[in-house]
């Protein structure tokens, strides 16, 4: 059986340091609020509001490091929120994405892409790929158990010897699979 630990993905944004100067002053450094389970990444104390055409949210969690390009990643049912027809986009893949406004207590920037629905996807190291026979952007399937399990079709390989192995899926599947963060699924093919 080939098992993998789902992480449940909630919204969040990824900055570039140009933006988190913005948004948090000059020379500003994101602070740890705790790790992540992929090494290196991590869930920053500072937070900011998104707002879109039809709706705003508060207190939007940063993760960190800084990234090359800004990523607002929403669920489904964000997205009607923010009023944004947010693509399912794998995560960098932001040419042709809507952008938002982002406010920080510095200051607040527009940008004219970034706002993604995450796809959802299985981090593999290396070995863990290799152990499974899984190749990098290969679509899977995947059965989770849940109280009202499902089994997720499109879910995309992503391997590196940086990544450690772990299911993301966003709050809205999660949430219609009734799974939860470390619950077990099941690559079936």
């Amino acid at each position: 059986m080939k098992q993998v630990p789902v992480g449940v993905s909630a919204r969040h944004i990824h900055l570039s340091p140009e933006h988190i100067e913005i948004l948090f002053g000059a020379g500003y450094q994101l602070k740890e609020f705790k790790p992540l389970s992929q090494p290196g990444q991590f869930a920053a104390e500072e937070q900011v509001a998104v707002v879109g055409p039809k709706g705003r949210f508060d207190k939007v969690r940063i993760l960190g490091p800084a990234r090359g390009a800004t990523q607002l990643e929403i669920s489904r049912t964000d997205s009607f929120t923010l009023g944004i027809p947010a693509p399912v986009r794998q995560s960098g893949k932001i040419d042709g994405t809507p952008g938002i406004t982002i406010v920080g207590p510095k200051g607040e920037v527009t940008v004219d892409k970034g706002v993604i629905v995450a796809a959802r996807h299985i981090h593999f190291h290396t070995s863990d790929a290799e152990r499974m026979g899984v190749a990098d952007q290969q679509e899977l399937r995947v059965r989770v158990g849940g109280e009202r399990g499902v089994v997720f079709e499109h879910v995309i390989a992503r391997v590196s010897d940086q990544f450690a192995l772990d299911m993301h899926i966003d709050t809205d599947e999660a949430n219609a699979a009734g799974v939860k963060n470390g619950d077990l699924a099941e690559i079936i093919d």
